[in-house]
């Protein structure tokens, strides 16, 4: 179980009360980290997430990832980051702005201030280095920035961090994050043994001198903050009761591939989706099973659907363009009813769009991007905490209707850090032991239920189920398709699974009233801010209700008769859809966003929504403005 800190506002780690800091207490505070690229920014935050999930405070963590892998240094453009947003209370999302900001170089902050991430009060920790630097541009550059930034109203402290680093380093820039992480350890009060394990765990693969280097950069920002700042926030934890594990999206989807029983992964690197599987080569292997590299998205693929055919249902991991890629063999695994799973970590696009930023522009084509009828199952993941289910409830899904199941996640759950209750292991999670016992004579391979359009699959092995596997149209004994009425046929039979599967959803549950003025509907990751945002305008006493969808082929039932409740329904989305003034748009070429379009086809309802592309999370306060702008407040 996390333990959570015991020490009293204004103490330090060793118990010692300092009157000379003055203590604000707070329900939760957002904290970001900006630099250049390469400088440590996301480690040190992602550690300062961790150690605040594990003494009991709730957790959202987002990355700040420029979009070229080494953008020129004290560029605007090539910020590079993370925010942290603790509170007392869970968190399920960025949040609005800033409360406070470290920042290595005053340049990196203009990139935030274009995206409205700070606020009148927010107090900026900035590297003073550059008031002296080499350069006399730079020097100017610096001296220009503090006063915009006091102009702004942005409270200004600068800080000596790498004079202060180089007192026990020689190269600060592979340094100065652990610093960072020990300054905000002092002003958030965390507690150091904590954060000396993060350390541990972090550089568990360097050398003990690496090691106790950055504890000691850990201490030294501390002190320094301790003897300098004088100030401290005391941000109360959650109340003690559920064992809590803490991790980011693509960990709890590797860790949920093999809680599922999966005993093969097999992607090619894309952004954000790689660290999956940098998370399962480190482990998977101690659970019996293997992370293959192919040498492209069509080889993993490939490899995968491979793997499922020969009886054990494998997954395949990529991003937007790698979807395009598979289009084929997705095709195939459709036809020739090969159970496989596929996680879409989605992000900008097209080609190759915006690869370090969050979209969930891949709604559509995961549901009608094959050629021809294509079904699969598509589901969203919300949370952190679904990632981790939903691989294991696609396993399932994928060998119950013998086709590919789709998880879509995008790039805010990947790096995002969240505590969610440990889960509790089910043995029937585990995928079961392949059927080796003799295939019954006469049965064919495609045995259609006529109902359902379930049959049973024979697998390599099975003495008397050998066929011809094709991905061309087929009869129910694995013929090619030469009279007119068999694909006709196998296609009702394929698409009546989703018929069949659509029976076992229930009715999804609206958050607030069943009825009102305003409905919210989201998919994703986007359900932490929009129920936010709700919550804020139901306190004025507006009629404003949400629903969050998690499966969207088939979509869930019930929503035309719970639309019908609402005076007006509209949904918030990450991708592109136009605005009704935008210039020459009329209600002929208008084009909606993916999950409004869907809605408007399935429900017949007239759905409006809200969406951006900005490659940015949604905040609450802009889900807010809009909400007020629908309703006229």
């Amino acid at each position: 179980m996390l333990e959570l800190n015991t020490n009293s506002p204004g103490q330090s780690s060793g118990g010692m009360v300092d009157p000379k800091i003055e203590v604000f207490p707070v329900k939760e505070h957002i904290v970001e980290i900006v630099s250049d690229s390469g400088e440590g920014a996301q480690k040190a935050g992602q550690s300062f997430g961790s150690i605040s999930a594990k003494m009991g405070n709730g957790v959202w963590t987002v990355e700040i990832i420029p979009a070229e892998i080494q953008p020129p240094a004290r560029s605007r453009e090539g910020a590079s980051g993370i925010r942290i947003r603790l509170g007392s209370h869970a968190i399920t999302n960025m949040g609005d702005e800033a409360d406070l900001v470290v920042a290595f170089n005053e340049q990196a902050l203009y990139s935030r201030i274009g995206q409205q991430a700070f606020k009148e009060g927010t107090i900026i920790l900035l590297e003073n280095k550059w008031a002296e630097d080499k350069v006399p541009t730079v020097q100017k550059q610096y001296a220009e920035a503090l006063a915009d930034f006091e102009s702004r109203g942005y409270d200004v402290r600068e800080v000596p961090m790498e004079t202060e680093c180089l007192k026990i380093v020689d190269n600060p820039h592979h340094g100065k994050n652990m610093w960072v992480l020990g300054l905000l350890s002092f002003l958030y009060n965390r507690d150091l043994e904590i954060a000396e394990a993060q350390i541990a765990r972090i550089f568990r693969r360097k050398s003990q001198k690496v090691v106790q280097s950055n504890l000691d950069l850990l201490h030294a920002g501390f002190k320094w903050a301790q003897a300098n700042l004088g100030f401290q926030y005391d941000i109360p934890a959650q109340e003690k009761g559920l064992d809590l594990v803490v991790m980011n999206g693509n960990e709890a989807l590797g860790m949920g591939a093999i809680a599922a029983g999966i005993e093969l992964c097999s992607m090619y690197p894309i952004t954000p989706a790689t660290s999956v599987s940098h998370y399962l080569a480190e482990v998977f292997e101690s659970a019996g099973g293997v992370v293959h590299q192919a040498e492209d998205e069509i080889a993993a693929i490939g490899f995968a659907i491979g793997a499922s055919y020969a009886g054990k249902t494998a997954l395949t991991v990529t991003s937007g363009p790698g979807i395009a890629l598979k289009t084929e063999f997705i095709g195939l695994a459709v036809m020739a009813e090969i159970p496989l799973v596929i996680l879409d970590v989605q992000r900008g696009g097209p080609s190759t769009g915006l690869p370090t930023k969050v979209e969930q522009g891949d709604l559509l084509a995961s549901i009608f991007g094959q050629p021809g009828d294509s079904p699969t199952i598509v589901m969203a993941a919300s949370s952190i905490e679904e990632c981790f289910h939903f691989v294991i409830m696609a396993r399932k899904l994928a060998e119950a209707f013998t086709m590919p199941v789709f998880v879509l996640s995008d790039a805010n759950l990947a790096t995002g850090v969240q505590p969610f209750p440990k889960p509790q292991f089910n043995p029937d999670w585990l995928a079961p032991p392949v059927d080796q016992s003799n295939w019954k004579e006469g049965v064919p391979p495609y045995n259609w239920d006529e109902k359902t359009g379930l049959s049973q699959r024979p697998v390599p092995g099975q003495k008397g189920g050998m066929y011809v596997l094709t991905g061309l149209a087929h009869d129910e004994d694995s013929h090619v398709a030469y009279q007119s009425d068999i694909n006709q046929r196998g296609s009702n039979r394929r698409s009546r699974k989703l018929a069949a599967f659509h029976q076992t959803l229930k009715t999804p549950v609206v958050n607030g009233d069943d009825e009102g003025d305003l409905l919210v509907v989201g998919w994703g990751s986007t359900r932490g801010s929009i129920e936010e945002a709700v919550a804020k305008v139901r306190e004025s006493g507006a009629k404003v209700s949400s629903l969050h969808l998690r499966f969207l082929c088939p979509i869930e039932p019930g929503l035309k008769e719970i639309f019908k409740k609402f005076k007006k329904v509209i949904t918030v989305e990450i991708n592109y859809g136009d605005e009704a003034d935008d210039p020459l748009i009329t209600a002929e070429t208008r084009r909606y966003s993916q999950l409004a379009w869907y809605l408007r086809a399935h429900t017949l309802t007239e759905v409006d929504f809200f969406s951006n592309v900005h490659g940015q999370p949604m905040r609450p306060g802009a889900i807010v403005e809009r909400i007020r702008k629908e309703l006229a407040l």
